[in-house]
This record gives C-alpha cells, structure tokens and sequence, in this order.
C-alpha cells in the first residue's frame, strides 16, 4: 500500500490491505488482533481515521518511507502469518540483453529496483 500521509480511512485501509478494523481489533478471514486504542487518530478532522504506524507496528507490517519522493510503502503483514523476508538483499541474477551482453542485477546496487516475473503456465 502506497500512502501519501500515515494516517488512513479504515475503509480504503481494508480495501487495500485485507484488515477490517472491527471492534475486536484488525481482522482478516478468521483472524482478530486486538488493536491499541492508539489505532484510531484522536483527530475530529479525521473522522475516525487510523493511524497507520500503530496499526503497522502491531501487525508487523514493515513501513518504509521515502523522503525524496514524500511517500510511505507500507508491506503485508509478517508477525501475524510469519512471512517475511530474511533480507531485502536480491540474489545475483544474470540475462542476456538483446544485443548480446550480459547483464548483472548487481549493476544497479544502490537503487531502486522492481522485479517482475511472470510465467505462462
């Protein structure tokens, strides 16, 4: 989930992510964490919105900010299905380009990068 602010409408926050603030806490399926009180802002402004770091803390949802671009990418939840990454670190990867070479994934070290695979089958 991409967010432009850490705070969020529960509804657009369900959508997005799969947790439903209930009144037993975030749930998804058959699953219920209880959520602090902290979880819903205390703004009026904010008509009940979440804030987004507590949620994230509780649910183990790694949070990453992005200060050039002022942007926050929040990922799924780990603490509560025990899925995570061990590192963010990609394994060498080499393919050859269209005019022969090769190319390294260790040549872009120290960016960004977004890999996507797909398959046919």
């Amino acid at each position: 989930m991409i967010l432009s602010e850490l705070t969020a409408d529960p509804a657009e926050f369900g959508a997005r992510t799969g947790w439903h603030l209930e009144p037993q806490g975030a749930c998804k399926a058959d699953i219920c964490v209880p959520l602090p009180a902290t979880a819903r802002t205390n703004d009026r402004a904010l008509d009940g919105a979440i804030d987004v770091r507590v949620v994230a803390d509780t649910l183990g949802m790694p949070l990453v900010h992005d200060a050039e671009h002022a942007i926050w990418a929040l990922g799924p939840e780990t603490r509560v299905t025990g899925r995570a990454l061990s590192t963010a670190t990609a394994p060498e990867l080499e393919l050859p380009t269209a005019d022969g070479n090769v190319f390294r994934l260790s040549s872009l070290l120290g960016q960004k990068v977004l890999l996507v695979a797909w398959a046919s089958w």
